[in-house]
């Protein structure tokens, strides 16, 4: 178990997750509440080993139990995010219905060239990138479980069903001229 001396976390942080706990001590899904709340004050939206560590201590809860939630929801992130997401489902239904292309074009878009190790046909695994820019991340999913409307895709933490890659293109289009 952690001690605070090996949790480097801002004081403001530590009370604000202490904070957090507090409040869902107790509640079905605490677990997850807590994660999802410090995840989205987190000004990149993720989870730091450190973040994971404190939370683990405060809830007396293992560390590789933390993880392994924070690893196993998509919603979850330990890696900084970019300001606006774009999330591509890779699940079955999506796949045949073109999210393949779907994520060639926003990584080209993007400036996320398709790297030669990406050729494999091996791309439903989970990826993530962000622009230098850190404006976009880029990143998929094995199943957003709305393959009615497949192929779907997610910006910003809307669902766009059906989507082209035109639908995408305009959504970016849209962010980039509200900058």
């Amino acid at each position: 178990m952690s001690t605070p001396s090996q949790v480097p976390l801002p004081t403001e942080e530590q009370a604000y997750i202490d904070n957090v706990v507090g409040g869902w001590t107790g509640r079905p899904g605490a677990l997850l509440g807590i994660l999802e709340a410090v995840q989205e004050r987190n000004p990149h939206k993720y989870l730091s080993l450190e973040t994971l560590r404190y939370i683990a201590m405060k809830t007396r809860t293992p560390l590789s139990r933390l993880y392994s939630v924070a690893t196993f929801y998509a919603l979850f992130n330990l890696q900084p995010q970019g300001e606006n997401t774009v999330c591509i489902c890779r699940g079955t239904a999506c796949h045949t219905r073109g999210s393949r292309n779907l994520l060639q074009s926003v990584r080209l878009d993007l400036g996320l060239a398709v790297e030669d190790s990406d050729s494999d046909g091996n791309d439903a695994d989970k990826l993530l990138l962000t622009t230098p820019d850190q404006k976009f991340t880029v990143r998929t999913v094995a199943c957003f479980g709305q393959c009615a409307m497949a192929p779907v895709v997610e910006v910003n933490h809307r669902i766009c069903g059906h989507a082209t890659e035109r639908t995408v293109q305009r959504e970016i289009e849209t962010i980039r001229a509200g900058e």
